[in-house]
């Protein structure tokens, strides 16, 4: 375990070599299975793209930890405001790489608590982004479902299908899936194997917009540039009253979203975005 925390710290340093400053110009990659740069303008977004395309994405332990070490740097960024994740044109993921898992036991599952650190991105305090092309299927599925907002190209498809490969989702598909688009619908898809294409995501309520095949990664860039441009430190704070309805109930995520509404008041964003509507000029954000 000591060996694996030194490790992905110094992935996490190397990292930074291609986010921060003058060094974000070095040639030298820390990452085998995705790509990560600056995007926007102001590059102020984070990109993190699945790079293994004769896998369709498929996501092993390997990709989901670099994914991991690309999103911490990200959030120690103080320029990046916002996060967009995704595959390429003809899969976003396809599913959770099924040789690598073939030949677990169940105490070894159990035992290293396997697919625990898959969960990374339902945590990041920035917004992220899925801009999902192609197929979103299992983990890949999972995967968008752990982001903030879901944006799908034309040729998206959705799915559950674990259970024709004699399994069931592990990282939240059952749970995200319900909560997205409902128990009869979400019932269907996983036990069936059944997908949604883009319109129908999109119906079901569990993508917000769909592009075109070749626009959409801009358009989830445009959507995080958006974001950034407004004060992080309030939409975290944002981010956390949403979330917060799918764990709480009505009472108590009323009383959460009131307290952050207060501690908005601490803040000097608060202060100068009201001051600037007041004097009908554009807010300056300074992230306090």
């Amino acid at each position: 375990m000591a060996i694996f925390l030194r490790s992905a710290a110094f992935a996490v340093r190397q990292a930074s070599l291609v986010f921060t400053g003058a060094r974000r110009r070095s040639t030298a990659s820390p990452f085998q299975y995705i790509m990560a740069n600056r995007k926007g303008v102001q590059q102020n977004v984070g990109l993190i793209q699945l790079n293994r395309p004769k896998a369709l994405n498929a996501l092993c332990d390997g990709l989901m930890t670099e994914i991991n070490t690309a999103l911490d740097t990200f959030e120690l960024d103080s320029q990046v405001g916002a996060v967009v994740i995704t595959g390429n044109e003809k899969a976003f993921a396809a599913g959770a790489d099924i040789k690598e898992m073939q030949n677990w036991t169940f105490p070894a599952c159990y035992s290293g608590n396997f697919l625990s650190h898959w969960s990374r991105v339902s945590s990041a305090r920035k917004p992220v982004i899925a801009a999902v092309n192609g197929f979103a299927l299992g983990g890949g599925c999972e995967l968008a479902m752990m982001c903030d907002i879901i944006y799908a190209g034309e040729t998206a498809q959705f799915g559950q299908p674990e259970i024709l490969l004699g399994t069931i989702p592990g990282a939240g598909g059952t749970q995200r899936l319900t909560r997205a688009v409902g128990k009869s619908l979400a019932m269907e898809m996983v036990l069936t194997g059944k997908r949604l294409n883009a319109q129908e995501a999109k119906q079901a309520g569990l993508v917000s917009g769909i592009f075109p095949v070749d626009q959409l990664v801009p358009e989830a860039i445009r959507c995080g540039e958006k974001i950034a441009s407004n004060s992080k430190v309030i939409a975290a704070m944002a981010k956390e009253a949403i979330n917060a309805a799918f764990e709480l109930p009505l009472a108590d995520g009323n009383r959460l979203e009131k307290r952050l509404f207060h501690a908005t008041f601490a803040t000097k964003d608060r202060k100068e975005g009201m001051t600037a509507f007041v004097e009908k000029r554009k807010a300056v954000f300074q992230d306090k």
